[in-house]
């Protein structure tokens, strides 16, 4: 009896075993608690990155004392590496560490680089800050563009395939929102942390505005090794873009040694003895694609000015807003912003829109993203050409022309006459007590100097003699004091931006024992200026509002200054007599508000939408299941052409103004644009599943995940993979 009852009881558990396992009860996997980790460190990379990108060109130009064209130059060459190091963490990767120890080792290089640039933004005496820029520039280069192409199909590597396939979508709307967190945030608080908090007594913090970003990288990197128990983790499966590259190389020696015996349809068709049929037909089928990516560097280079030529712009504008002082930086911001609000606008209204008039195709929605990017630069060149003029007053905008200022501080009225050609020439030559005299278009082809005198017209002052020395391009100023004629560099191309502070020159025609002379703000915490030294030259940063100058103690001026302006002080008299002064606006404040640039703005946002989110569609269904990964290795290659390009046009400087430039620019998108509808106006789209249904079975082999080969091929086919949900990147690189 109690035999039987063990055999009917192990027969009822083998039962239980045999249901438990059969294939009818499929077991569903759990959500990876993984992907925890790998969004969290995504979203602090992001910030580290944008955050840092977005105060570069600034640091360059404010801190590092590198002109525009360099910032410029510098800042594009950055980016173009950060473009190129994704082709070898690729291939390091998929051919040597596999994805885990390319992201880890790659991100303590990132993190490295993050804190040598926060180091190198502090003042220390002796300490070579823009060799140490560069090195930091450089080691974020290769960490952010090394593990580019991994993070993402690592995240994607933690789903079994296709029973996960929705988690898998919502894992990439949950990476997509930690990179426009990242995003948004840090470009919305690394400029506060740059203009609003004082530091090494500095106005600005720029190592607090790198230092925060640079934690955030070192946080991600912690993050990410905490996650190493659950990860799951694939070996390096090769990459295929050496078997592209061996297809092309033996497509070269055969041609090279059997065209003459075995002539070929096709340049590629050399290589089938050596790499097989199927190769040949998907390196073709690649080839297809890459000859429409010939023109899409254009876009990238006007793409990515929005981080250099377009902050440079934003400095030049007036950036108060109801009370509220924009940053130049800031306006960066916008971009993640409308991406948000474009991505369903574009799904919902635009799209359907574009198929009501017969645009349903993917080249037609590229061309509309390149015309979109053409109209934006053209916005932006007229409202160049509007702030120009007001530049017009601070340097020549023409080669052959020079500015002359004289300054009177005496306390006569002065009537001078000298050899050159004015403009002015039909009005008098007379120059008031603490006025000023300007030609602001000499014609003067070279340099020369002419003869100058001044006769005093009014009061008991001497006549002045001396020499005006002119030269093309430039701007020179003279100081009426003293009974002569006192010469000094107007280094007017020292202009204030919009959103700075003040630019002060003081002209002093007072006794040289009096003093100290002191420039103070009342109700500012800034220590007060000495004026003492007397040169002429030197233009003073001082805080916008009311600002006294008191000789001796005594109150010899004061006035209203805002921000932006350049102005030059003159004061004339003793203590004894008393003081009289003149605040001269020599440029005015830049009146065009930052708000400008929203319509600019605005249309480069819908040409990215349109032209990034179609052509990572169109690449990924119109590849070959087996060159996806190649083709997202060109695509990074393009944007890095587009930096190249623009580092080209800023180190040559094609033009001699900077609306000059951009119409440049939206010249060259028109004729890009023309282009490639010449290169796409015979391509006919490929069909994939007819294409599914014409290849020969596989064999199953088990995938590690559970899936066969079969299985994940088919789900790749249908845009079910670790490069699902690409196009919804801020970064869409990232995918």
């Amino acid at each position: 009896m109690l035999t039987t009852r063990s055999s009917s009881s192990s027969s009822k558990k083998a039962h239980k075993q045999v249901k438990k396992n059969s294939p009818d009860k499929v077991h569903k996997p759990s959500y990876p608690k993984s992907v925890a980790f790998i969004i969290s460190n995504e979203f602090c990379e992001r910030f580290n990155y944008y955050g840092m990108r977005t105060i570069l060109v600034l640091y360059l130009t404010l801190k590092l004392g590198y002109n525009e064209e360099t910032a410029t130059v510098l800042f594009h060459t950055f980016t173009m590496l950060v473009y190129i190091f994704p082709l070898i963490g690729a291939l390091i990767a998929d051919g040597w560490l596999g994805k885990y120890k390319t992201i880890l080792y790659l991100s303590m290089v990132y993190s490295l680089g993050a804190m040598v640039l926060a180091f190198g933004a502090i003042p220390l005496i002796g300490m070579p800050v823009k060799a140490v820029t560069i090195v930091g520039l450089l080691l974020i280069a290769i960490g952010t563009g090394g593990i580019k192409p991994c993070v993402s199909a690592f995240g994607g590597d933690q789903f079994s395939l296709p029973a996960q396939a929705k988690q898998l979508a919502k894992f990439f709307s949950l990476f997509y929102f930690a990179i426009n967190a990242g995003s948004m945030i840090s470009t919305t608080v690394t400029p506060i942390l740059r203009a609003d908090v004082q530091c090494f007594g500095d106005d600005d913090c720029f190592s607090l505005a790198f230092g925060v970003p640079a934690v955030l990288m070192v946080i991600s990197v912690l993050i990410f090794m905490a996650g190493k128990g659950m990860y799951r983790c694939q070996p390096p499966a090769g990459n295929m873009i050496f078997g592209v590259s061996k297809c092309i190389a033996s497509a070269f020696n055969g041609w090279r040694k059997r065209r003459q015996t075995e002539p070929e349809k096709s340049f590629l068709d050399y290589a089938k003895p050596t790499v097989g049929a199927q190769m040949v037909q998907e390196t073709k089928g690649l080839v297809r694609i890459l000859r429409l990516y010939l023109p899409f560097p254009i876009f990238w280079a006007l793409f990515d000015q929005q981080g250099s030529r377009w902050t440079f712009q934003a400095t030049r504008m007036d950036g108060r807003v109801l009370g509220y002082q924009i940053q130049p930086d800031q306006m960066q911001v916008i971009n993640p912003l409308l991406i948000l609000a474009f991505l369903p606008l574009f799904d919902l209204a635009v799209y359907p829109l574009l198929r009501t008039i017969g645009i349903r195709r993917h080249l037609q929605k590229l061309t509309i993203g390149l015309l979109l990017a053409a109209l934006g630069f053209i916005l932006s060149a007229v409202l160049e050409m509007k702030m120009e003029q007001a530049a017009f007053e601070a340097m020549p905008t023409k080669p052959d022309t020079a500015h002359l200022r004289l300054y009177n501080g005496m306390p006569c009225r002065y009537e001078f006459v000298s050899g050159f050609e004015s403009s002015s020439a039909k009005h008098p030559r007379t120059i008031d007590c603490m006025g000023m005299w300007a030609d602001l278009s000499l014609p003067v082809a070279e340099p020369r100097e002419y003869f100058f005198k001044a006769q005093p017209l009014s009061g008991k002052c001497s006549a002045i003699t001396g020499m005006l020395r002119l030269q093309p391009g430039k701007s020179i100023g003279y100081f009426l004091a003293h009974d002569k004629l006192v010469e000094f560099a107007d280094g007017l191309d020292m202009t204030s931006s919009a959103n700075g502070p003040p630019l002060l020159r003081a002209l002093l025609n007072t006794p040289f024992e009096e003093g100290p002379v002191l420039l103070s703000s009342p109700g500012s915490h800034t220590k007060a200026l000495s004026l003492h030294n007397r040169n002429e030259s030197q233009l003073h940063k001082i805080a916008p509002g009311p600002v006294e100058v008191n000789i001796n103690a005594l109150k010899a001026a004061n006035f209203m200054t805002r921000a932006g302006g350049l102005y030059t002080l003159l004061v004339e008299g003793n203590s004894r007599d008393g003081y009289q002064y003149n605040m001269l606006e020599v440029v005015a404040p830049n009146a065009v508000s930052i708000l400008w640039q929203l319509p600019q703005i605005v249309v480069m946002t819908a040409a990215e939408v349109m032209f990034s989110v179609t052509g990572l569609e169109f690449s990924y269904s119109q590849s070959p299941p087996s060159m996806k990964s190649v083709i997202q290795a060109c695509w990074l290659l393009s944007v890095a052409i587009g930096n190249l390009i623009v580092v080209v046009i800023a180190k040559f400087k094609f033009t001699s103004s900077q609306s000059g430039e951009f119409t440049l620019y939206a010249s060259l998108m028109l004729v890009d644009m023309h282009l490639f509808m010449w290169l796409g106006r015979n391509y006919k789209y490929r069909d994939e599943l007819k294409e599914e249904e014409a290849l020969p079975p596989l064999k199953k082999k088990q995938d590690p995940r559970g899936a066969n080969e079969n299985q994940l091929e088919s789900s790749r086919g249908r845009g079910i993979n670790p490069g699902y949900g690409a196009h919804h990147f801020k970064d869409f690189s990232q995918a």
